[in-house]
């Protein structure tokens, strides 16, 4: 496992690219090459990435295509989707979302195609939010050409769970389902399909973010949404080549998050991180509140780093008492290097 996970996409397909460069000391490319199940080629030549300073490091370079992607990983950033709004008799708030399954080409690098399973044709899927006690219904429509499902955390009914076998069961290319279940409890939930192989449908794309506010609103922020994630690119299931926040490696070193100062900062926190146990996240130059799951109102630390296993999530609240770049990144220094770091920029 830990000799696929150094086989790193070199060559054609990643030179001059957004933030990969080889060490001095990387090792040559092979004659090998990764596929996808179906044998088309993934990307270019696999090789050896080294460690530390020798590895694949960031540098300024080129980024992907966005607009052709679909989605915006700055964007994504902010982009909380509440449903569309109305009420039942008995004055009871209804959100109800129309959630499709697709398959796409995202650029996950400069010249680097990645065949992606998505929730609404983005890496991660939209942030559905709510409060407490709302009820809620999820169209959600297979137009991808394998069956999916979609499992919310969350208390629900066994029926609603997204799981093969109960209640919907998997929902086949073509066919629909609506979920249908209250929102509970308050806090920062996740959701993704839950076919098998399991592994390869998350790490294929298909998650997104469940936020549940509680009843009375937390206090007025800059409100952020990291997903933490990574891309299989050799299809080994042994590994990770690129690792990312919202979709694309190394994009808030070429597009910093701003903020500003003394305003506080709140950072939905998600890890879906497949073939990987843990992943982390480090702040620089600041430390932070942290509230695990969010089901609590009272942080559980003051701390500049947390550890995620796959699917725990936290808030992270803050604020940046001085004006400047200050960087942010996993604090597992082969996520780093190959794309799982940005900065904050802090303004007046």
């Amino acid at each position: 496992m830990a000799a696929t996970r150094r086989r790193f996409l070199l060559g054609g397909a990643l030179a001059g690219t957004a933030g990969l460069a080889l060490g001095a000391c990387a090792l040559p490319a092979s004659s090998e090459e990764p596929v996808t199940p179906a044998g088309t080629h993934a990307g270019g030549h696999a090789g050896a990435h080294g460690g530390g300073v020798n590895g694949p490091m960031f540098r300024q370079g080129g980024t992907v295509d966005h607009r052709a992607n679909g989605f915006h990983p700055s964007e994504v950033l902010r982009d909380f989707d509440y449903g569309r709004v109305s009420r039942t008799d008995r004055g009871r708030p209804l959100r109800e979302w129309e959630i499709f399954a697709s398959d796409e080409d995202v650029e996950v690098a400069p010249g680097v195609r990645f065949p992606a399973w998505t929730f609404n044709a983005r890496v991660p899927g939209p942030t559905l939010r709510c409060r407490q006690g709302d009820l809620l219904r999820v169209r959600f429509t297979n137009g991808s050409a394998h069956p999916h499902t979609m499992h919310f955390h969350g208390i629900h009914p066994a029926e609603m769970d997204g799981v093969p076998n109960i209640g919907p069961g998997v929902i086949e290319p073509g066919h629909s389902v609506v979920y249908k279940f209250d929102a509970q409890p308050f806090g920062l939930h996740l959701y993704h399909c839950h076919v098998g192989p399991l592994a390869e449908h998350i790490a294929r794309g298909m998650y997104g973010t469940f936020i549940v506010d509680p009843p009375q609103p937390r206090p007025p922020a800059d409100e952020l949404v990291m997903v933490m994630h990574g891309y299989n690119t050799t299809f080994d299931g042994q590994g990770n080549q690129l690792y990312a926040v919202n979709g694309i490696p190394f994009h808030y070193m070429h597009e910093p998050i701003r903020v500003r100062r003394g305003e506080l900062v709140r950072i939905y926190l998600v890890n879906i991180l497949e073939y990987d146990p843990i992943n982390s996240f480090h702040l620089h130059g600041n430390f932070f509140d942290y509230y695990p799951t969010g089901t609590r109102l009272e942080p559980s630390e003051y701390t500049d780093t947390v550890v995620q296993a796959q699917g725990q999530r936290g808030i992270c609240e803050l604020r940046f008492p001085h004006t400047g770049k200050f960087m942010f990144h996993a604090h597992k220094t082969e996520f780093a290097e190959l794309g799982w770091m940005g900065f904050f920029e802090v303004t007046e």
